[in-house]
């Protein structure tokens, strides 16, 4: 089973937009687990998921309720979901009070090893003890990047919680709400490849059918597939699965 955390410190940048559309990407080929850590559970809301878990996710953590039990299925085949809830605002202090508290992510993900081939976590934007907890355990992390000189710097600040960390994951970085119409957007998405091996050429627009899947609840390949947009995540999800070497049992729909 293979991690793939999608994070950044910044919030806004087309995170959770992401990680729902490669999860849908992944979905096509593996069994697919999508976590959904942020307290604001838009993952969740995206892909029409009950957010609520019994006894919250304090009761996952402390073990007394396996996360089996708490997993929900999708309309995607393949692909399912473990939601957030408003209990997520405290997993902080969840963690803080738990035993090995960076590795609680890691221990719960234990429990489900042989029924996924991938798990995305959605993680919360900012520094945190949850996104440490992501960090380690991921074997790969993606980070959206908005061609803005604060947003990149949310790639460096990346670096320097995984440097920080006990993780050996690499991080892999895209282009995400472009506008080709501002001349620095345009300049960023040619130059900032160029130097920098974590950030590759790939770019997600910004564009209103990104926006529709807050209104259609699903991703964007499942009502508008012949677009930039959805071809940039497809594009995404294949670098993705190169550089984590997903394996698994495949299967087609």
């Amino acid at each position: 089973m293979k991690v793939v955390a999608v994070y950044s410190t910044k919030g806004g940048v087309g995170k959770t937009t992401a990680a729902v559309n490669l999860a849908s990407e992944a979905a096509v080929d593996f069994r697919v687990l999508l976590w959904d850590l942020d307290p604001q559970g838009a993952a969740t809301f995206l892909l029409q998921v009950k957010p609520k878990l019994k006894g919250g996710i304090g009761a996952v953590v402390a073990g007394e309720r396996n996360a089996k039990r708490a997993i929900r299925s999708t309309s995607i085949e393949h692909l399912d979901v473990l939601p957030a809830d408003a209990s997520y605002r405290d997993l902080d202090l969840v963690f803080d009070h738990a035993k090995t508290s960076r590795q609680r992510v890691s221990k719960i993900l234990e429990q489900i090893a042989d029924d996924y081939d991938v798990v995305f976590l959605d993680c919360p934007p900012g520094s945190s003890l949850v996104a440490e907890n992501a960090v380690v355990s991921a074997d790969l992390i993606v980070v959206p990047l908005v061609p803005s000189p604060l947003a990149l710097r949310s790639l460096e600040q990346v670096v320097e919680l995984v440097a920080a960390s006990a993780s050996k994951a690499p991080v892999l970085g895209f282009f995400s709400m472009v506008d080709r119409r501002k001349k620095f957007h345009r300049e960023t998405v040619i130059d900032l490849p160029r130097g920098n091996r974590m950030v590759t050429n790939i770019v997600v627009p910004a564009t209103v059918l990104i926006e529709r899947m807050g209104t259609e609840r699903a991703p964007v390949a499942t009502y508008a597939p012949n677009t930039e947009a959805a071809r940039s995540y497809s594009e995404l999800w294949v670098r993705v699965q190169s550089t984590v070497k997903a394996k698994g049992r495949k299967h087609r729909r």
